[in-house]
């Protein structure tokens, strides 16, 4: 997705989450911000938007999001369990309707086990229903990823916000 994409990806987000009455957070490790600035650089972003927590280190989504360290220790910071817990954390803390979650590697690097590009994606709401997926983005680049990463989940999260 294009800048322009990601922007109207946003835009329709920013609607449809205004129309419900549902505001949103954003617990980013990869992007590093890069899903909340999407979404709060929409005029009228304060009437959906609630938080972004940017949890680079293990130590940050421990204190920030309440990820165990259990979890962490047993899946890696880049897995679905972690994701979940990001985001489960995310919308706890911050009362959202409806958070994201993403943790991955974008690369240069990763192994054989965790390759550059996989990124862990969740979703979590109010109600304590969550969902995770992985997606496999390949060795397409640092920035590649990264982009990719915001587009998907923006795209996750209007798929929650307008269903079917």
């Amino acid at each position: 997705m294009t800048d322009s994409a990601a922007g109207s990806s946003a835009a329709a987000l920013l609607r449809a989450a205004i129309a419900k009455g549902w505001r949103i957070a954003a617990a980013e490790s990869c992007t590093g911000g890069m899903i909340s600035a999407a979404l709060t650089d929409l005029p009228g972003s304060s009437q959906m938007f609630e938080a972004g927590f940017i949890t680079y280190s293990n130590a940050a989504k421990m204190t920030m999001l309440g990820v165990r360290a259990e979890t962490l220790a047993a899946f890696g910071a880049v897995s679905e369990e972690v994701a979940t817990e990001m985001a489960l954390g995310a919308q706890q803390a911050s009362g959202a309707d409806l958070a994201v979650a993403v943790t991955g590697i974008a690369g240069p690097g990763g192994s054989e086990f965790k390759p550059e590009g996989r990124v862990c994606f969740a979703i979590a709401q109010k109600q304590g229903a969550s969902w995770s997926e992985t997606i496999e983005f390949g060795a397409i680049g640092r920035d590649a990823v990264r982009l990719a990463t915001r587009d998907h989940a923006l795209a996750l999260l209007l798929n929650r916000v307008t269903p079917g």
